[in-house]
Formats: C-alpha cells, structure tokens, sequence
C-alpha cells in the first residue's frame, strides 16, 4: 500500500470522529482525553521526522472546537516530512522519557498510523457508550465507498 493512501485513509478516519465530536452536546472528556492524544502522537512524531521540536505534550488535551485544525495541520506536517525525506532515512529522537532511539521513517509511519487507528477504536467504543452511533471508520468499507 502506498504511504498517501494510508495518510489519506487516517485522515479521513479522524474527520469521521471529528464530526462527531463537532456536534457532541454532551462532555465526553475519556474521548477528549483518548483523540487529544491521537492529535498529539501525530503532530510528534511529524515533527520528530523533520527534526523539530514538539508543540504538544502526549497527553495535552484538547478543545473540541480545535480538533479539526489540529488534525489538518497535523497532516500538512506528516505529507511535508514524507515529501522533504525518503523512507528509508533513519531518524534519530528522544522520547518523552529523554531515552534516544533510532528508526526508518517507514517504521515510523506504521507505528503513527496503527497508533491511530487503535485509539480511534478506544474512542468509538466511548462515543458509541455515551450514545452516538460510530462512523465509519473502516479502511475496507471507505475504499469501497470510493472515499479513496
């Protein structure tokens, strides 16, 4: 599979959840608390390829209302890493422990987008607890939707 497709694929995922918090009345604060976190590993580790500090901490919440500008810069981010660096290039960081490691950027990928897609699970599960019928999410089902 090529990388933009599952860029687009997890982006299109996240916008499905986003949705739903966009016309949320009610608090949800663990699916706050669960796709802030989504947000902030995805703005990480883009940054923690193109060599750059962090603006958010792993578990820094998140206003709804910022959910969805969260997540395009996020992508802008990610798709301007993969266009300035090949994915075969090692990436030397720290993590939030101040432990260093070293990993290809392809590595790097699929734990950003596995990472996503389990929390995004986690957080349908609270949505669908408080009510809301989860979207869509599933790669197979938006493929054959033509969504992408």
């Amino acid at each position: 599979m090529r990388e933009e497709e599952i860029i687009n694929y997890t982006e299109l995922a996240d916008a499905h959840i986003i949705e739903i918090f966009k016309s949320a009345t009610i608090e949800l604060p663990d699916a706050v608390r669960l796709f802030s976190h989504v947000l902030n590993a995805q703005h990480i580790w883009a940054q923690r390829i193109s060599g750059k500090t962090p603006f958010y901490g792993v578990w820094d919440i998140h206003l709804t209302k910022d959910f969805e500008s969260l997540s395009l810069e996020n992508f802008r981010l990610i798709r301007e890493a993969l266009n300035n660096h090949p994915l075969d290039k090692r990436v030397l960081y720290t993590n939030t422990r101040g432990d260093q490691y070293e990993n290809c950027i392809d590595e790097i990928l699929f734990h950003l987008f596995n990472h996503s897609t389990y929390h995004r699970g986690q957080v349908v599960t609270l949505l669908k607890k408080a009510g809301f019928t989860p979207p869509v999410t599933d790669y197979i089902m938006l493929k054959r939707d033509h969504l992408l």
